[in-house]
């Protein structure tokens, strides 16, 4: 499935369920409850939070943030489960959390217990190193590697399965640390804890600046900053770490919410002069959007292709 929609596809996409959805004259019960699965003042944080903001100008709902957080947005999940369906919660997770870590978890819910509302930014997930270790390219990285195991950040379970993957497509074996966060990643390979490692566009900067370089795209897809930097696809991995910041609700929800919430979020995150734009635009390159039954299709398939990763990787 191809996973991000194209500027022309998501204009349309946009003004079709704009014209659905606000003709229905859907408006919540009362307050929103925006559970959040990141912890409180970091990016993915600050994007709901401004989603919010810019909701409550433009449509006039209210919305109570809180912070679940844990378990890889499991927590958070296992919250939503049994909440009203009605358009009253709802909870920003990454698309990882319905796939990988739910199969993972293995706590007794698939991604069609659930309500998948809109995606609202992808990642820019690169192997990253600093600019000083010499390496011009992925290949340099590699002989270096064939010298004695390099120290690769990885922030999630998922990631340092798809290190592990990656050196064995390359013949090489990498000391896979685990780290919190992508800044956790940035942190220690800028201070020569790591010699490489994922970041999932916290690194923009330092490779604008040349004091980063993007190695490799850990997506299905070239990076924006670096197109030319191969993809995962491109070096033996049949695995991507492909993924969305992604709205959810509680299973049920009636087409009629969930298709206007996805309209009125679509459409603050695609408005210039909103915050929410403005932040996505900077920190992500710009909106990427999935919504309703396409998230819902997103989600299942990412769940059931989490089983075949999680088996790659123990061969």
């Amino acid at each position: 499935m191809k996973r991000i929609l194209k500027a022309a596809v998501a204009a349309a996409s946009l003004a079709a369920m704009s014209t659905g959805a606000f003709a229905s004259d859907w408006t919540p019960p009362g307050p929103i409850k925006l559970m959040i699965a990141f912890k409180a003042g970091g990016g993915a944080d600050t994007q709901a939070r401004l989603i919010a903001e810019d909701l409550e100008a433009k449509m006039g709902w209210q919305f109570i943030p809180e912070q679940v957080t844990g378990k890889g947005g499991m927590n958070l999940v296992m919250a939503l489960k049994d909440q009203p369906n009605d358009g009253s919660v709802i909870g920003m997770v990454v698309t990882e959390a319905m796939g990988y870590n739910m199969k993972v978890a293995d706590a007794g819910v698939t991604p069609s217990d659930y309500t998948a509302i809109t995606t609202t930014a992808g990642f820019q997930m690169g192997v990253v190193s600093k600019t000083d270790k010499g390496w011009k390219s992925f290949d340099d990285m590699i002989a270096a590697a064939k010298e004695g195991p390099l120290r690769f950040g990885a922030m999630s379970p998922k990631l340092a399965d798809l290190a592990y993957l990656l050196g064995k497509a390359q013949g090489v074996e990498f000391n896979i640390v685990n780290v919190k966060g992508g800044k956790g990643v940035m942190n220690g390979v800028n201070a020569g804890d790591l010699d490489l490692g994922f970041m999932a566009g916290i690194q923009g900067k330092g490779v604008a600046v040349g004091d980063l370089v993007n190695l490799a795209s850990a997506l299905s897809e070239p990076l924006k900053q670096t197109p030319d930097a191969p993809t995962f696809g491109d070096l033996g991995v049949q695995f991507s770490a492909d993924g969305y910041f992604l709205i959810i609700g509680p299973g049920g929800m009636p087409a009629e919410a969930r298709d206007a919430l996805a309209a009125a979020i679509v459409e603050v995150i695609s408005t210039d002069g909103m915050k929410s734009n403005g932040m996505i635009t900077k920190a992500f390159g710009g909106p990427a959007v999935i919504a309703g039954d396409d998230a819902q299709a997103l989600i299942e398939s990412d769940f059931e292709a989490a089983g075949a990763l999680l088996k790659a990787a123990s061969e």
